[in-house]
């Protein structure tokens, strides 16, 4: 039985058009498909990094960026309006928010665990010795005496929604901190937003949750502590592989002058006022959040190798892993038993 034309033309004409509808259908993006977008810029005096599978493919770097801004009007000492910058200049009218709350109660209790050796209010003495947000001083031992009259967490205390002082000259710092507890905050909005599988990072501060876009685990850097101040040199230490958690680097080799034939490193002592001047070069720390990682990693770096791993020892969520000079002059590592597991297979 033949077949009439016009019912052939009919059938490829419909053929044609179901291949092209399934065709259009497979390689059109969807706007609920879930894809793996990265953002980046500028933001608290460093860059930052934000990896994550959106949901629906949208871009959340406006609702980022707004974040960033509000972060901002409490706890950064280069904006002038902002809480911490009120508080510095001893604004009776100035009451905290959950932000600044929050960074100064986990700050206070870090000083507490490490005696010292994390502090907010070294503000003074990180100022004098240039790496603050005030000019450099002359530095001489009757300064630094008399700035640590007005240094130690110690002398400072919350009372309701107030900072109050034992000394107006008094000033706080939590660059030391909050760039980890904004790791913590934006990674707080993208598990808000439905987003299982990300990676944030913030002046090498970083929190991951889930997979990377090969359905892996994160895997992070650790740079090997060389020298130098133009943040060029990223020849990589180790690499480690993450899921869950946050991870803090604090390091004396991106950061520092020479004086004198001598090296000023900007980690500062708070209990003696002077630069830290030891063999311990670099300190990452893994935590269950960043804010946690990035003080411990700051107060390690000032303890040194082996009272610091027995403080990290002492707290069960805490891992650490050194890297130092050693008597030859060069390049080894110690770390805490459990930060081994997460050597990556890159190493």
């Amino acid at each position: 039985m033949k077949l009439d034309k016009r019912i052939v033309f009919l059938l490829l004409a419909l053929l044609v058009g179901i291949f092209f509808l399934f065709f259009y259908e497979s390689c059109a993006p969807r706007e609920n498909e879930k894809k793996f977008l990265t953002e980046t810029g500028r933001v608290f005096g460093t860059f930052y990094k934000i990896t994550y599978e959106s949901p629906n493919g949208k871009s959340l770097k406006p609702e980022l960026e707004e974040l960033f801004r509000q972060f901002g009007l409490s706890l950064s000492v280069y904006n002038d309006s902002s809480i911490i910058s009120r508080i510095n200049r001893n604004d009776p009218t100035v009451v905290v928010d959950e932000y600044f709350r929050t960074v100064f109660e986990i700050g206070q209790r870090v000083s507490e665990i490490t005696d010292g050796a994390f502090d907010m209010t070294v503000a003074p003495l990180v100022n004098a010795w240039g790496f603050g947000f005030e000019q450099k001083d002359s530095i001489t031992s009757e300064l630094i005496h008399s700035l640590l009259k007005i240094t130690g967490y110690g002398k400072v205390r919350l009372e309701g929604d107030r900072v109050v002082k034992d000394n107006p000259a008094i000033m706080l710092d939590a660059s030391a901190i909050a760039k980890g507890y904004a790791s913590d905050v934006v990674a707080a909005f993208l598990s808000s937003e439905g987003i299982e599988n990300y990676m944030v990072e913030i002046g090498g501060e970083v929190v991951v949750k889930g997979i990377n876009d090969r359905g892996e685990p994160w895997s992070i850097g650790i740079t090997k502590p060389i020298d130098d101040n133009t943040m060029m040199i990223n020849e990589l230490q180790r690499v480690i592989r993450l899921e869950n958690g946050a991870v803090a680097t604090s390091g004396n080799y991106r950061q520092y002058y020479h004086k004198d034939g001598k090296k000023y490193a900007h980690t500062i002592n708070p209990r003696t006022g002077y630069p830290v001047d030891h063999n311990l070069l670099s300190v990452t720390v893994i935590a269950p959040n960043c804010i946690l990682a990035d003080a411990y990693a700051t107060a390690f770096l000032v303890m040194g190798v082996e009272q610091s791993i027995l403080v990290a020892n002492f707290m069960p969520d805490i891992e650490a892993y050194f890297i130092y000079s050693n008597y030859e002059n060069t390049l080894s590592e110690s770390y805490t038993e459990g930060f081994k597991k997460y050597f990556g297979l890159a190493n």
